[in-house]
């Protein structure tokens, strides 16, 4: 058995032609390692949100933006999904969730590389856990250049040893076409 997953965002709202191939990688992820537990996070913007007041961005206030990509679903039971807002890595439940757990490590996969998975690896560290990042089972909506920015960005704070490649990129770094 695996490492524990959190899979970050990995909802309608931002799967695009940068990050179609996420989900897919995730459940083969899944299948083949067989993680426990696999735990989810959501992003819902707020409507009085940071994102609504500083930066005009409306999108992804319910469903179905904020719905977990359909491939995923399954995984999902109630109590493994947090909801979060704004650039919130990893919400209060989710935080006495993993302390709960007593984690030593998890594995980190999801959508966006340079920011939502940059923050909650970022946050577990701080927790005291160690995150472990599946660079090829993380994406950007911004497309190959904001991705290889936020491994940058993470490699210099929780150090180069904790991004993995877990084997199912088929040798390409962007997404598939």
């Amino acid at each position: 058995m695996a490492d524990p997953l959190l899979v970050v965002d990995v909802q309608h709202g931002f799967l695009n032609r940068y990050t179609h191939h996420i989900p897919d990688r995730i459940v083969q992820l899944i299948q083949r390692d067989q993680p426990d537990p696999v735990l989810f996070t959501r992003f819902v913007n707020a409507p009085d949100g940071p994102y609504h007041r500083f930066l005009d961005w409306h999108a992804c206030v319910g469903s179905p933006e904020t719905d977990l990509a359909p491939e995923l679903a399954p995984f999902a039971s109630p109590d493994r999904l947090f909801v979060k807002e704004g650039f919130t890595g990893i919400s209060d439940e989710l935080a006495k969730e993993l302390q709960r757990l007593r984690l030593e490590r998890v594995m980190i996969v999801g959508i966006d590389t340079d920011m939502c998975v940059l923050k909650v690896a970022m946050d577990v560290f701080d927790l005291g856990i160690q995150p472990l990042v599946a660079i090829d089972c993380c994406a950007s909506t911004a497309g190959l250049q904001a991705h290889l920015a936020g491994l940058a960005v993470l490699s210099r704070n929780i150090g180069a040893d904790a991004l993995l490649d877990a084997g199912l990129n088929g040798g390409g770094l962007a997404a598939p076409r």
